[in-house]
């Protein structure tokens, strides 16, 4: 039997499981719905992220994708539960707004209503997926950004060098809204304060938070002076440190790794925050 014949045969029998006459069927369903989704959301025009266009959206579920100048950075879904779109999008609006190194007029976005029989497929992965074959990724997908609080064993991280906190760190010139002048409680600013923060505050009540009474001056307070006011009146041991993605404050003296500046009853003082040049991983991430 001559070489080409002994090829052919080899090809009829099957070995490797296909041949010149048959092979396998290989469909991917979910891979042409992440492909129509990403072609719907892309024909569509892009607005930019604001208070005025979020209202004129309906609080149904969704996929949405945010983009800077243009450029694709992220893909995310809102349920019901969030107040659909808009809520999940007010969110990012509000967390953008609080950070340094990214203007919130060059953040635009665009959104699809899903069904709530297509939303059990993981819309949202989809998006990743066909982005992840497409196009090399979405970088905030992968950086850590997102609206929920890490928890505090993160508080401890030194943050990998692309981490979203580490690109875009909390402004501390940020307005506080809802803090109102006048002789306030202790308890009742640090409630204002985290209620109008743009980013997260979590924090331990010190004793006597509702006796230790506080001066707020008149006009707008930014975070750094609404922090200030509170590190002076908080009883020792107490301190407020800034990381770099949220503020924390607890009943101990303690240095933080990514920590930017300390509010302590003796004074303030900022830090050069540590950082990691290791590549991200899954384990540094919370979406």
């Amino acid at each position: 039997m001559n070489q080409g014949k002994e090829h052919h045969m080899a090809g009829i029998s099957g070995v490797d499981g296909r041949g010149e006459f048959h092979d396998d069927f290989r469909l991917s369903i979910t891979r042409a719905l992440g492909d129509q989704l990403a072609k719907a959301l892309n024909d569509l025009g892009t607005a930019q992220l604001s208070e005025e266009n979020l209202t004129k959206l309906e609080e149904r579920p969704g996929v949405y994708q945010l983009y800077i100048n243009g450029q694709i950075v992220y893909v995310g879904k809102a349920d019901q539960k969030a107040k659909g779109l808009p809520g999940r999008l007010r969110n990012h609006l509000r967390k953008i707004g609080g950070r340094l190194n990214v203007d919130l007029t060059e953040v635009t976005f665009s959104c699809l209503y899903v069904d709530d029989d297509f939303y059990a497929l993981g819309p949202e992965q989809l998006l990743i997926n066909h982005y992840k074959n497409e196009r090399g990724g979405l970088p905030w997908n992968n950086s850590g950004f997102g609206s929920r609080d890490p928890g505090s064993k993160r508080d401890t991280t030194v943050l990998k060098k692309d981490h979203f906190d580490v690109q875009y760190p909390i402004n501390l010139a940020a307005p506080v809204e809802g803090v109102r002048a006048g002789a306030t409680s202790l308890r009742k600013l640090l409630k204002d304060i985290k209620d109008g923060l743009p980013y997260l505050f979590r924090y331990v009540e010190p004793p006597r938070a509702a006796e230790i009474m506080v001066e707020v001056p008149a006009g707008p307070i930014t975070a750094d002076q609404a922090l200030r006011l509170a590190g002076a009146a908080i009883p020792s041991p107490w301190q407020i440190t800034t990381l770099l993605g949220y503020v924390i404050m607890y009943g101990k003296t303690e240095e933080y790794a990514s920590a930017t500046r300390y509010y302590r009853p003796e004074g303030v003082t900022d830090q050069e925050p540590q950082k990691d040049s290791a590549p991200l991983t899954a384990d540094d991430l919370t979406e």
